[in-house]
């Protein structure tokens, strides 16, 4: 069952339940007329026997004055005297008794009905009523009755039109359930095609969603919103791996260069020192960017690895501006910490130097005038700000500022990869907080990141 098309198997449930249904149908119907026709018989069965018993207790003659209320070969009479014997009957029953002693008993005391296998003389079913009647000082029982021939055939035509329009009800149901189910399932095919036809090359193609707001329709948007992230994540790796090709080819270009120098020309100690030097830089360069690339990539596989401990705010910043304070100096760009309150987040302290550490030296290479690192309290979270009094951002930069080789000059050659808000980003993001950057009013950029507080 389960190998079968869903068209196919949803037409067999289909056929199964409306098998089901006029199974059902078809036997209350029929217990129903049943049911009515045993009542009618029972109430003509009823009328019969107060007509005769008037006749009767008008000493008429059943064979005479019961002929217009007995129709020949469908009913029938007969009245029982008080010793139980036959006194007189219609025919063509003559003078067999219709009911036991038992039942002629039952009926001195009340009306009854039975039924009989067969009639005597009319070899069909039939049903009698026996009432009692009482006659000058006699207490006789006038029993009436009729075949249910009637009955019976009425029936059997019943069934015997449910066996023949019920298969046919079947099979056009299950037809129309065949066709249903086909015009369900069309847009889902449709759907099929065109999945089948998108390849990475043409992620830009969307699948088409029926007019009509129903599951197939939400199932169209939902695959098509998939296929959007899809597609922005492939063209966002996409640049990843041409921007980090060129971050690459760059420096390695350079090295290569200056070890072809190196080895073509011949150089004094100084020349050779001074090429190596140059290749050791490039070396430290290449060596940041593979490390920067594979932080990005580890956080993307599941989640930066983190080592969360109680951190001391005041701690972290003091750390990060002794490790930058002799470049500051050597630039004369004076460096300090400023924080009034202490501080306390639960924090891998590694990765909040290093995110620090980034903000400090985007400072320092694009900044000018005086750097103050500084946290605040806000709104249950911690923010960590690294200030300087430069030009600031570029205001259409600010809003892709985080995000991979992205270049406020847009420059390649001014000597950063374009990774280390991004890193900060990630860094801020591993720890469940945000980064951000903004232009401050007097002067300077304004760069930070909030981390919950403890």
């Amino acid at each position: 069952m389960s190998r079968l098309p869903i068209r196919l198997r949803l037409a067999l449930v289909f056929a199964l339940a409306m098998a089901l249904v006029l199974l059902a149908a078809g036997w209350l119907v029929y217990a129903r007329v049943a049911s009515d026709l045993d009542r009618a018989l029972n109430q003509e069965l009823r009328s019969r026997a107060q007509d005769l018993s008037a006749l009767v207790l008008g000493h008429a003659s059943l064979r005479a004055g019961g002929a217009p209320l007995v129709e020949r070969g469908e009913s029938f009479a007969e009245l029982v005297g008080p010793d139980g014997r036959v006194v007189e009957s219609t025919a063509p029953i003559g003078r067999t008794r219709l009911l036991s002693e038992g039942e002629v008993v039952r009926a001195r005391r009340r009306a009854i009905f039975a039924n009989r296998q067969s009639a005597p003389g009319l070899d069909e079913p039939a049903r009698v009523l026996a009432v009692p009647i009482r006659r000058g000082g006699e207490q006789l029982v006038l029993v009436v009755g009729a075949t249910r021939e009637n009955v019976a055939e009425t029936l059997r035509s019943l069934l015997a039109a449910f066996l023949v329009g019920g298969p046919i009800a079947l099979l056009l149901a299950s037809l129309g359930g065949f066709v249903l189910a086909g015009a369900a399932l069309r847009p889902i095919e449709e759907m099929r095609r065109r999945a089948a036809a998108i390849s990475s090359s043409s992620l830009d193609e969307r699948l088409p969603a029926p007019p009509a707001r129903d599951e197939v329709s939400r199932l169209a948007q939902t695959l098509n919103e998939m296929l959007a992230r899809l597609e922005d994540g492939l063209l966002r790796e996409r640049r990843f791996v041409a921007d980090a090709s060129h971050e690459l080819r760059t420096p390695l270009a350079l090295l290569k260069t200056e070890l072809e120098l190196a080895l073509r020309q011949a150089r004094s100690p100084d020349g050779l020192e001074a090429a190596i030097r140059s290749a050791a830089g490039e070396t430290d360069r290449l060596s940041r960017i593979a490390d920067d690339l594979l932080l990005l990539a580890r956080a993307e596989r599941g989640g930066l690895p983190l080592q969360p401990e109680p951190v001391d705010v005041v701690d972290v910043l003091e750390t990060v501006a002794g490790r930058f304070r002799a470049r500051a100096e050597a630039e004369a760009r004076p460096l300090s910490v400023e924080l009034d309150t202490p501080l306390v987040v639960i924090a891998d302290r590694l990765r909040l130097e290093q995110a620090l550490g980034n903000l400090v030296d985007n400072s320092l290479r694009y900044g000018a005038g005086r750097i103050v690192l500084g946290a605040a309290a806000r709104n249950g979270s911690v923010e960590l700000h690294v200030v300087d009094e430069g030009a600031g951002f570029p205001t259409p930069f600010l809003e892709h500022a985080f995000e991979r080789f992205s270049r406020a000059d847009g420059n390649r050659a001014a000597g950063g990869s374009g990774l280390g808000l991004a890193i900060v980003d990630t860094i801020a993001r591993a720890h469940d907080g945000a980064a951000g950057a903004t232009n401050r009013r007097e002067q300077g950029a304004d760069v930070w990141l909030s981390l919950p507080a403890r």
